[in-house]
């Protein structure tokens, strides 16, 4: 809570209902972990897409409630794609049910999709029915190094013209590079001042297939020091670089200020770009990482906590990062949502008309404003 308040935990809301292998859903209860509804149904031969970064500990309502997104939303989508329907208890009591157990419902408003992404700030959701699909035979990555980050991402691009929609596509920059080459010593090519790791999945003779087009396409595109997976162990391998980036950049600073813009995917070389001339300009620390396929990415700008100058020069950098992604067709948050940290910079993205809407149906939804109470609005 921003200014006191009751804190509402549905932790112990952490049953499955039920699982419909024919019909591709379940439904479960808010309180249950992302990773333990993803062991759950892949028992039965069935994914749930959406993979938040921390899906060992992220539960399914926060997922819901923050829209969460994840590595494989290139091919996937992200929460809202995979959620069926919801039964949510508004502010004033009432218990509303939205959605159902069907991929098509067009009957009245799409109230689910409105849930999806509100922050807790419409209803608290206490049942969830979640899309599943049939899990894919097998999942390849292919790793690669470049010589520049924008070189990377202009690889972006050059995978739809062969036809081929991968999984995911990460990138990372040579600060991230370093930091997590100092903690772990993943033995990354002195050269590389970029890597991209690009994942396909499917029926294992496609994956096989499709592994061995992404090489070609990234080593035509400048990329070198290639790993193409050909095990899960070796899979998790190349991601474990991915996954010890946060901790590793503490190396750089005493305060990460991590926002996570995003940009149609054609802009992203221009965006970091840019990003870096940003840090450049206001004298600050910046390491970018992230959701490239999507266009979401993890600006870290880094400063000393103790000398309020820098974490001055920090925000400087925030908000001109956020007036770039507007400025390139994107927006200031991807997934990490607005709450009070972004709120001073909502209309930033949105335009007067469609901020009253969006206010006017928090005061339908909380006419005494009692749920997430100093949130988005200010």
């Amino acid at each position: 809570p921003v200014d006191g308040g009751i804190v509402v935990g549905t932790d112990r809301m952490n049953r499955i209902i039920e699982i419909s292998e024919e019909n591709l859903y379940a439904i479960c209860q808010p309180g249950i972990r992302t990773i333990e509804i993803q062991e759950a149904v892949q028992k039965q031969g069935l994914i749930f897409p959406p993979d938040p970064a921390s899906y060992k500990d992220s539960f399914i309502g926060g997922n819901i409630a923050e829209n969460a997104g994840g590595m494989r939303t290139p091919k996937y989508g992200v929460t809202k794609h995979s959620v069926l329907g919801l039964e949510v208890v508004t502010a004033t009591g009432e218990v509303i049910r939205t959605g159902g157990k069907t991929v098509k419902n067009v009957v009245g408003f799409d109230l689910t999709g409105l849930m999806c992404g509100s922050e807790g700030m419409l209803g608290i959701i206490t049942e969830a029915t979640l899309r599943l699909l049939p899990a894919p035979e097998a999942t390849s990555t292919v790793r690669a190094s470049f010589k520049t980050m924008e070189e990377a991402c202009h690889v972006l691009t050059k995978f739809t013209p062969e036809g081929l929609l991968p999984m995911a596509m990460e990138v990372i920059d040579r600060n991230c590079i370093g930091a997590i080459e100092e903690n772990f010593a993943f033995g990354f090519a002195d050269e590389a001042n970029a890597i991209l790791l690009v994942a396909v999945d499917g029926e294992r003779s496609q994956v096989e297939r499709e592994s061995k087009l992404v090489e070609r396409i990234l080593i035509e595109n400048g990329g070198f020091d290639i790993l193409r997976s050909k095990s899960v162990d070796e899979e998790n391998k190349l991601w474990d670089a991915r996954r010890a980036i946060s901790p590793s950049l503490m190396k750089y600073n005493s305060l990460k200020i991590n926002e996570d813009v995003v940009v149609p995917r054609s802009k992203v070389p221009e965006l970091v770009a840019r990003v870096e001339e940003i840090g450049s300009r206001h004298d600050t620390f910046v390491a970018n990482f992230g959701h490239a396929g999507d266009g979401n990415i993890h600006v870290n700008f880094m400063c000393d906590r103790e000398k309020p100058e820098t974490i001055e020069r920090a925000r400087k950098a925030v908000m001109e990062t956020f007036a770039l992604s507007v400025e390139l067709g994107g927006t200031i948050s991807g997934e990490h949502g607005i709450g009070y940290v972004k709120a001073l910079y909502l209309d930033m993205a949105v335009d007067p008309t469609t901020l009253q809407v969006m206010k006017g149906i928090k005061n339908l939804f909380d006419p005494k404003g009692i749920l997430n109470p100093g949130k988005m609005f200010v």
